[in-house]
């Protein structure tokens, strides 16, 4: 049985956004090749909330809204605070290493994406967080400590504020005999 959904629902909307953050990148020379990865994360940093956001829009949940602005606000106020606390140098030569900016926002979209929509969510949200944090230590912004504690602090950020939803699943399914609309509400 072949099964049509919504393209944000089998990941199709976020691979979208990886595909454009790839296509944005320079693409010659080693050099060009490790700008590109960072390009990338750089701009899978913003895809990932936006993407949550974009959802919780699409579900018209107004609930959700609010428990991904709380997470979001708890990430980024530890992650700020812990930036400016610990002052730990970047493996290049920079400042304000630990935790990861880039890993705990992007965690923390994953996360809310997969406790309040579920795992087809999820899944791809999680491998292009996994990205970001693999762009980061690629373009030397960061020691994998960093980005392993961005990482905890995102995903305990959006677990602590976020709940499932409860709403309408709408889907179309079909084979070689026909197709039907299904709908269906989880309590």
């Amino acid at each position: 049985m072949i099964r049509y959904a919504n393209p944000w629902i089998n990941g199709r909307g976020l691979a979208l956004g990886v595909a454009m953050a790839f296509s944005m990148a320079p693409v010659t020379g080693p050099l060009a090749a490790a700008d590109g990865i960072q390009t990338a994360g750089d701009i899978l940093q913003y895809v990932l909330p936006v993407t949550a956001g974009g959802l919780t829009l699409a579900h018209r949940d107004g609930t959700g809204t609010l428990q991904l602005g709380e997470s979001l606000a708890l990430t980024m106020g530890v992650t700020y605070a812990l930036k400016y606390t610990v002052q730990e140098p970047r493996p290049n030569g920079g400042g304000e290493s630990f935790p990861s900016g880039h890993t705990s926002i992007s965690f923390s979209a994953a996360e809310f994406m997969r406790k309040r929509y579920g795992w087809q969510y999820g899944v791809p949200a999680y491998a292009a967080a996994a990205f970001v944090g693999y762009s980061r230590l690629e373009s030397r912004q960061h020691h994998l400590q960093d980005v392993m504690a961005g990482a905890g602090i995102g995903i305990l950020s959006s677990y602590i504020f976020t709940r499932p939803f409860h709403g309408w699943d709408v889907s179309l399914e079909g084979d070689s005999k026909g197709f039907a609309v299904r709908l269906a509400r989880s309590f």
